[in-house]
């Protein structure tokens, strides 16, 4: 049993173990808590953004915090009639005839082959881009780039550059909030580009109208119209130019009808040409133009006031939302770097695929080294259930034979057998020998010792009685490194071995 309890001795000391899983929960912990604000603070902040694909987004009928009723409202209010169109050939046909303000609120649901088309607007209608992508502006083509994206819309004056904002309607407005996206001028082309609100505003001069990109939809939006001076940033900008043809598309516009068999792929526009402004402007067909409803939208079915009676069903209908495009794909891909990686931690920290299997030694080891090293690694591991159940096995293996019980004897009928032998209470000898796990090093050191002092007393060891009277001494064994003699066992092999 000496053995035993001088397997537990090296965990006397402070426990390294608990200490270095507290060092690294220290750090873990932290790093979990700001991983998952972070997480959390992304996809708020992505499920808050308007997208132009959701229902009713700037939808001048639409009475919702993404909608644009209100401001629809107040450019009635000052006497602005308003159009609202779901096709984009006929709001270009409108824009084309007659002197308008064609406002697209969402230019990313345009086709290309429309986008491209926008260039072919005349002069004499402006054209107001809420926000447009890249694609989009290298179609029409505009001489402007984007410069930098903020987190969020800030609210800036219509100076820009420390210079004042060149535009008569906007010069003398306060703050508003476009400063979401800034754009910059191309190089080269400065004579006809103007820019206010610190470049969330740029308006690109024709005679003698022209066209306006706004870097962002809050002044346009029914829940920011109110804030700071966004309602009077935008009826300015839309309500100084004749009636406002509203671009309300209900989804990513389809691409147009190809012009031919026989090449590529052309849009065929309204008059028989293959794209606006390559003919004269006439409307060769009448599928349907801008009516003349008591509110200035387009007159539907039998005449009554309302819109575009196919873009009225689609937008009732449900359209599917499935959750992998609720959410941008930067965030799945970031999801999926995440699944890996605690894959390959949880790898890592598995290092085998089962428990261990145990295997014969291919010498004989000291069992005081073998008893060190198992030791050890109940220290490193912090198994100290598993050290004392290998302790009280190795008590009670010692105790049976010497009780005359056999070694499934009931725990009573052994505690009270070796209670007998040493005076001991045998709720107290049930205890050491069938009690619970220890929960500190302390614990598992002090029964180590209770169970020695039970097996020296119950079963001793022959080299643990006192020797006879008149017996000498016993004497250190004395280690060399001599080899050993010839024809003699090896001391890590033992007698009777044939290696």
């Amino acid at each position: 049993m000496s053995a035993e309890a001088t397997a537990v001795h090296p965990a006397r000391g402070a426990d390294p173990g608990p200490r270095r899983r507290r060092r690294r929960h220290r750090l873990l912990i932290p790093l979990g808590v700001a991983a998952l604000l972070l997480t959390t603070t992304l996809v708020t902040h992505a499920l808050d953004q308007p997208d132009p694909d959701d229902e009713g987004f700037l939808s001048p009928v639409a009475t919702g915090d993404d909608g644009g009723s209100r401001l629809a409202d107040a450019l009635r209010e000052r006497g602005v009639t308003v159009r609202r169109e779901t096709d984009a050939r006929r709001a270009l046909r409108t824009a084309r005839a007659e002197a308008v303000t064609l406002f697209v609120p969402a230019p990313a649901l345009l086709h290309p082959a429309t986008a491209g088309a926008l260039r072919s607007l005349p002069s004499t209608s402006r054209l107001v881009l809420v926000d447009p992508p890249r694609p989009v502006l290298e179609a029409v083509p505009l001489r402007v780039e984007p410069a930098g994206r903020r987190w969020a819309a800030q609210a800036v004056g219509p100076d820009a550059q420390g210079l004042p904002c060149p535009v008569p309607e906007l010069r003398q407005l306060g703050r508003a909030a476009v400063g979401l996206q800034r754009y910059a001028v191309a190089p080269g082309d400065t004579a006809s580009v103007q820019v206010c609100f610190d470049g969330g505003l740029v308006r690109l001069l024709r005679v003698p109208e022209s066209v306006v990109v706004v870097g962002a939809s809050d002044p346009f939006r029914n829940d920011r119209i109110d804030e700071w001076d966004n309602r009077a940033f935008a009826t300015a900008l839309l309500g100084g130019s004749g009636p406002v043809v509203w671009l309300d598309l209900v989804g990513p516009e389809p691409p147009p009808e190809s012009g031919g068999s026989g090449g590529p792929a052309r849009p065929t526009w309204p008059g028989g040409s293959t794209g606006p402004g390559d003919g004269d402007g006439s409307d060769g067909d009448d599928d349907g133009g801008p009516g003349d409803g008591t509110d200035g939208r387009p007159a539907g079915p039998g005449g009554s006031p309302g819109g575009d009676s196919q873009g009225e069903r689609d937008r009732g209908s449900d359209p599917p939302n499935p959750l992998w495009s609720a959410f941008p794909g930067w965030l799945w891909a970031l999801l999926a770097q995440l699944a890996v990686a605690a894959l390959l931690a949880a790898l890592w920290r598995a290092r085998r695929l089962g428990p261990p299997a145990p295997e014969p030694l291919p010498v004989t080891v000291r069992s005081a080294e073998t008893v060190l090293g198992r030791a050890r690694l109940y220290e490193r591991a912090g198994a100290r259930d598993a050290a004392a159940q290998t302790l009280r096995a190795a008590a009670l293996n010692r105790l049976t034979p010497r009780l005359h019980l056999p070694p499934s004897a009931p725990t009573a009928d052994v505690a009270a057998a070796v209670a007998a032998r040493t005076g001991d209470d045998p709720g107290w000898a049930d205890e050491v020998l069938h009690g619970p796990a220890p929960e500190t090093d302390r614990d598992l050191l002090d029964l180590a010792r209770a169970l020695d002092r039970l097996t020296r007393t119950v079963a001793p060891h022959p080299t643990d009685e006192p020797p006879p009277a008149g017996a000498p001494p016993p004497t250190a064994p004395q280690h060399t490194d001599a080899p050993p003699p010839a024809g003699g066992p090896h001391p890590y092999q033992a007698e009777g071995d044939p290696r």
